[in-house]
């Protein structure tokens, strides 16, 4: 049943951003809507280690339940397991948020939708990623010390990847999955120099067990032994929502926003791995949501609670 809501904030994404954002708000006492649509990177398999205060590492699956966990204690936050669709600014101000849930109505937004990672689509591969599968040397480079690496990507970038993990392992391939090969002659090599081949291919196979893929199959026939794959293919923020509110989109496609998380549109705040092209961190997701939360927070504040 649809239903109308209202509440100082509307926080679209529960990941670390946006339930960084959500605790803030609800410790300044002030009532949240949070949206979470159960997609995005905080519900792959990934065991953050760089994670300050967890020995051993956390999943960010069971950071998201402490999140949600920890945000059960204020009554006046509102999770709803449902997809924002549409959002645009109310008629009468503020913002109103659409979808399956109804309609919710905020006096401000915080968007912390995240990115779509380009990771080879075979059969199965969504049960491997965080587990075998990766994206970011800085989270998982440490564990894959010694191991038999694959770099999946066409660019410079993900040759220049490929020879940052060459000081974590002597076996690495690289294949292009393209159907082009933008690896330029200088990189090549590179490459070639550090005993690091290069196959234009497409992976269309990975097998493995328990999320642990053991090798990958090229279109070309290639059987390739990994237990490391790190996939440089890039991703697509997700600005859908802010486009609708009619938020300044960065040159690097990713939402722009100052120092205090504020966008082009008054009300309006980003925070997390849509804001920016690097440091995909939780760590730093956590403090943008935090910094979001802090001048939506001042933002809410009638005129003479304002030192301005």
């Amino acid at each position: 049943m649809a239903h109308d809501y209202s509440a100082d904030a509307i926080v679209v994404g529960a990941g670390p951003g946006g339930l960084s954002a959500a605790l803030y708000l609800a410790r300044y006492l002030r009532s949240v809507q949070l949206f979470d649509a159960g997609h995005g990177r905080s519900t792959h398999h990934q065991v953050n280690r760089n994670y300050l205060g967890f020995p051993g590492g956390v999943r960010t699956t069971h950071l998201r339940e402490l999140g949600l966990g920890q945000l059960s204690a204020y009554p006046h936050v509102q999770v709803h397991k449902h997809r924002v669709e549409h959002l645009a600014a109310a008629p009468d101000g503020g913002f109103v948020a659409a979808g399956q849930f109804g309609t919710s109505h905020g006096r401000c937004v915080i968007l912390a939708t995240g990115v779509l990672d380009h990771y080879p689509h075979f059969h199965g591969w969504e049960s491997y990623v965080g587990t075998s599968m990766f994206w970011c040397i800085t989270c998982d480079g440490f564990e894959s010390v010694g191991k038999k690496i694959v770099v999946a990507g066409h660019t410079n970038g993900a040759a220049g990847e490929a020879m940052q993990l060459s000081r974590l392992s002597s076996d690495i391939t690289v294949v292009t999955n393209s159907h082009v090969d933008e690896i330029d002659d200088k990189h090549r090599a590179r490459l070639g120099a550090a005993g690091i081949p290069v196959l234009h291919d497409k992976v269309v196979a990975g097998k493995g067990q328990d999320g642990q893929l053991e090798v990958l199959e090229t279109e070309s026939g290639h059987v390739l032994p990994v237990e490391a794959f790190f996939v440089v293919q890039g991703a697509t923020p997700e600005t859908g929502l802010a486009r609708q509110l009619g938020v300044q989109i960065a040159e690097s496609g990713w939402i722009a926003v100052d120092t205090e998380q504020k966008t082009s549109v008054e009300g309006v705040y980003a925070a997390g791995d849509v804001t920016m092209l690097h440091s995909h961190q939780v760590t730093a997701a956590v403090h943008e949501g935090a910094q979001a939360a802090s001048a939506a927070n001042y933002f809410l504040y009638p005129a003479d609670l304002k030192a301005d």
